[in-house]
This record gives structure tokens, C-alpha cells and sequence, in this order.
């Protein structure tokens, strides 16, 4: 009699364990999947003719991922994405992606053309632009280079893959939250990555145009305001190039925390690496390069006040499941 009780209770045991397990799989089948999609065709061969129309459509605190595919065009307008409309992945064609653009200039608040403020976003195969292109010299009409940002990222959980930014000066603004790049393009010319986020770009292009300006530009301008913050840029396995001089990044607040991980660099990296940015002391500031390669790799002219940080240290700091993934987030989005 025991036997036959000991054997029931380890088949149940065995089938609860099974039937657990898928239960726990097809819930978190169902979490990444995408409830419903939505088309936008500037021709009107889709649900909306506009991003933000698509945008404005979506239930105010969603709580199901909905996709709004972007049919192959160019968006001439201004998109924001309010903090009540989460779980939304933006879509374009692999391989011709949609292009959201506007140009504007002047605030780094009012004048970037996308502006996300809802937490767990996708975004695939688009490019995000601010078409205003300005010298540092005032043309015939006044106009000079100044903040243009083409994206505002101030939300957390947010993804990028195989996207595109562009702009001159203020390119990316990454203020807030823990946003992930992957296989992104990244064009500018001042601190055209900046911000106070918790951020990883994974196999990114970061491209200069320096040229255009006629002075060294600067890549990053991060903005960690304290010791305790754990903000920083973490850049991963990226190809910097471009068509003139830059430096690695300048600190924008006290604490500014930016690394540079097994990248490739051209041979369009100042010797110095990073720039002092008077009044932000350089001594609490921890600029860091591990592993790269490349003609703007060479460390043997950098600034004194270059952290080096330990395998330890820069394991921790390039593997998003340590930095920006502890609860698991960027693996249950949808595919």
C-alpha cells in the first residue's frame, strides 16, 4: 500500500512539473507575442497615413504588444510617443526602411523629431532623422549649428535594432532608462550621443562628420551625476569611422561614465581620446577603453585621466544581463 502511494504521489509530482513547465513556456509565448498590427502607408494603402496617427491609435495603458508596421517612405513629421502608450514595436522593412524625419533645431526638448517617454518599446529597421544640417557659421540667414537632435529616449526598457540616427549635433539623446542598440548606425558630429542613461550599443557604426563643421567634434557627452548613479554608455564591439577628427566623448556632469569595448577605431580619434569640459572635474569622471583595435586605438597619447578597469569590471559592464538586464526584460520582447 505505501508503494502504490509513494508511486501515485511521484506521478503527480512528474505531472505537475510537467504541466507547469508548459504552462510557464506558453505564458511567456503568449507575453512576446504581438495582440494586433498596424499599417501605415503614406499613399493610404494602410490603416494610417502617418506615424503619429498610428501612435495616437493605440489604448491609452496598453498592456499588449502591438506592432505598427511603417510601409517603405519618408515621414515628414514630428512623433512622440506619450509615457501611456507602452508595448509598442515600431516596424519598417529590413530591407527598406522607413525614414521618420523633421527639422527643427534649437532645444534639445522641443526639437527632436521622435520623443519617447513610454517604457518597454521596440524599434527594427528605421531610420530616425533631423534634417537640420547648419554650419557653425551663420548663413545668409542667421541660422548656425545648435541642438537637433533626432531622437529623445526618456523611458525604460527600450530596444534598437538595425535602426538609424541622424543628425549633427545631439544626434541621440539617451536621458533616461536602460535602451539597448543593436546593429545601429549612429551619425553626428557634436556629442551626438548624450544624455544620463543606462545604455549598451552593441555592434553599432558610429560615424563622424566633423568635416562638415571644420573642428573635432566629440562622440559622447554622458551626463551620470553621481557616484551612486549607475548610468553610463557602454559601447560594444562598434566600428567608429567617419569623414573627420573627433574625441571619444566629453564629460557633461561630474561622474560622466563611458566605455569603449573590443571596438575598431579609424584613424579619426584624436590622441588624446577624451576632452576635459570646464567646470566638470576630470578626476570623478571614468572614461575607460578596454580591448579595441584600429589606428584611433593607439592609448599611447591619451589623457592621464583614462580609468583602467579590470576584466571583472568591464565583464560586468558589456553583458547587458548583468548592466541593463537583470529582470530579463529585452528577452521577453517580441521577436
Amino acid at each position: 500500500m505505501e508503494s502504490l502511494i509513494s508511486t501515485i504521489f511521484s506521478l503527480l509530482l512528474f505531472f505537475d512539473s510537467t504541466l507547469g513547465g508548459r504552462y510557464k513556456a506558453t505564458k511567456n509565448a503568449l507575453e512576446n507575442d504581438v495582440s494586433s498590427t498596424i499599417i501605415v502607408d503614406k499613399s493610404g494603402r494602410g490603416n494610417f497615413t502617418t506615424v503619429q496617427q498610428a501612435i495616437d491609435s493605440v489604448p491609452p495603458n496598453n498592456s499588449l504588444w502591438i506592432r505598427i508596421l511603417l510601409n517603405p517612405d519618408v515621414y515628414t513629421e514630428k512623433v512622440m510617443i506619450p509615457k501611456e502608450k507602452p508595448y509598442i514595436v515600431l516596424e519598417g522593412d529590413p530591407k527598406f526602411p522607413a525614414t521618420i524625419e523633421y527639422g527643427d533645431a534649437g532645444s534639445v526638448i522641443d526639437s527632436p523629431t521622435f520623443k519617447l517617454f513610454a517604457d518597454n518599446f521596440v524599434a527594427r529597421s528605421i531610420i530616425f532623422k533631423n534634417s537640420y544640417d547648419h554650419l557653425i557659421l551663420p548663413d545668409p540667414n542667421g541660422s548656425k549649428t545648435t541642438w537637433a537632435p533626432a531622437i529623445l529616449i526618456s523611458a525604460d526598457k527600450a530596444s534598437f535594432h538595425h535602426c538609424s540616427f541622424i543628425s549633427l549635433q545631439d544626434t541621440l539623446t539617451d536621458d533616461g532608462g536602460r535602451p539597448y542598440f543593436y546593429d545601429c548606425f549612429i551619425e553626428g558630429a557634436i556629442d551626438f550621443i548624450w544624455g544620463n542613461g543606462q545604455s549598451i550599443y552593441e555592434k553599432c557604426q558610429i560615424f563622424s562628420i566633423t568635416d562638415r563643421i571644420g573642428i573635432t567634434g566629440f562622440i559622447t557627452a554622458q551626463g551620470r551625476k553621481a557616484p551612486n548613479e549607475t548610468t553610463g554608455f557602454v559601447l560594444k564591439d562598434c566600428y567608429v569611422n567617419g569623414t573627420g577628427t573627433t574625441f571619444l566623448g566629453r564629460p557633461w556632469r561630474p561622474y560622466s561614465r563611458v566605455l569603449f569595448a573590443y571596438t575598431f577605431m579609424e584613424n579619426i580619434i584624436t590622441p588624446e581620446g577624451w576632452s576635459p569640459w570646464p567646470p566638470a572635474p576630470v578626476d570623478s569622471v571614468a572614461f575607460s577603453e578596454a580591448n579595441c583595435q584600429g589606428p584611433g586605438a593607439n592609448l599611447s597619447g591619451r589623457v592621464p585621466w583614462e580609468k583602467k578597469l579590470s576584466d571583472e569590471e568591464v565583464a560586468y559592464f558589456t553583458n547587458p544581463d548583468s548592466f541593463i538586464d537583470q529582470e530579463g526584460w529585452l528577452r521577453s520582447q517580441p521577436n
